[in-house]
């Protein structure tokens, strides 16, 4: 698509309701903790106003509908993976691109059609996370592609999610200088999901960037992310409440000197991008809840649910199972993207 014919989608992408008004973190765990806990109600629909958002590596769109949920306006949406295109695409109204973003000239004049107020995006961590090759590859420089494009977009905000680990990378390091050379002020903070709305123990860093000249300082995002996020971590069963009708499962562990059997009255370990049978040569670990003969795995839509997706989340059925699940393992959680996104609403406007 030319940009000529980007710019008629920009104009003529009808996106319907109204914007909702962000709730403070603290309430909105608090309500997600009763027994209609993470309902399908609880998708909004898109905003006709807020501040505009685009999305890179979008994945499902899990960042993306937090930040709707939360009052902003996303208008467009890109990544690589075509079922991640096609799953997103099934769920939002607003475009989506299957796009090169290591494309870099071209994802910046595409971009720049829908004159975002915000770019949020979470380039793939396979390079840096725990389960991948701690080793900086191809995936790494799409860190370097996402903040080259922000510093060409040049947008209000900017928000880039990643595991922990890519905090200490090269990659992270380049990018961070690129955004300060470019006259934006930097926030890093790494959440634990299961106090930001979202019954998973998955620690995910985030980085905010903003340019300078705005009224409001680092010092309100630290006091955001220090009170809102609850003093206590969010379980499975207060979380799912009735969906579940089960007390422990069964998560396939990396090696077998770990636990693989966990209760629904503790946050869930992170949902990979896989989802094994209970392994027969297991043998049990100490810290297991139950004896894994005795449980099973949770199912492709309890792992969905786990990652905040709403009940009535569409993923796409000509895809197979290892897709799907790999696209549930690696999308951001709604809730805690519409954490970050409310904490942005209070701190930066």
């Amino acid at each position: 698509m030319g940009l000529s014919e980007t710019k008629k989608e920009v104009l003529t992408v009808m996106i319907t309701g109204k914007r909702i008004a962000a709730e403070t973190a603290l309430s909105l765990f608090r309500a997600k903790t009763k027994s209609n806990a993470g309902k399908a109600e609880l998708r909004t629909p898109e905003p006709d106003t807020g501040h505009k958002v685009v999305d890179l590596f979008s994945g499902v769109g899990g960042l993306s509908l937090g930040f709707q949920q939360a009052g902003f306006a996303t208008v467009a949406a890109y990544d690589a993976w075509a079922p991640a295109v096609d799953c997103y695409r099934a769920n939002f109204n607003h475009p989506v691109y299957e796009f090169d973003l290591l494309d870099v000239e071209a994802a910046i004049e595409h971009v720049s059609a829908f004159k975002p107020d915000v770019i949020i995006g979470g380039p793939p961590c396979q390079d840096f996370s725990s389960a991948g090759k701690r080793s900086e590859g191809q995936n790494a420089s799409l860190t370097d592609a996402y903040a080259d494009i922000v510093t060409g977009c040049r947008p209000r905000i900017a928000v880039m999610e990643n595991v922990p680990r890519a905090r200490a990378s090269a990659a992270f390091s380049r990018a961070y200088w690129k955004l300060s050379e470019c006259g934006y002020k930097i926030f890093r903070a790494v959440l634990d999901a299961s106090r930001c709305g979202v019954p998973q123990t998955r620690k995910r860093f985030f980085c905010i960037a903003w340019k300078n000249g705005q009224s409001r300082t680092e010092l309100n995002l630290n006091e955001y992310f220090h009170d809102a996020q609850s003093g206590e971590q969010l379980t499975v069963r207060e979380y799912m409440g009735d969906e579940i009708d089960f007390d422990h499962y069964y998560r396939h562990p990396r090696n077998y000197s770990r636990r693989a059997v966990f209760s629904v009255d503790e946050p869930s370990p992170t949902i990979r991008g896989v989802n094994r049978p209970v392994a027969p040569n297991y043998r049990g670990h100490p810290l297991d809840t139950a004896p894994a003969a005795a449980v099973r795995p949770l199912s492709t839509h309890e792992r969905s649910r786990i990652q905040t997706f709403p009940q009535d989340w569409n993923w796409p059925a000509d895809r197979t199972k290892t897709d799907t699940e790999q696209l549930i393992g690696n999308a951001v959680p709604v809730e805690l993207g519409r954490f970050v996104a409310e904490g942005i609403q209070e701190a930066l406007w």
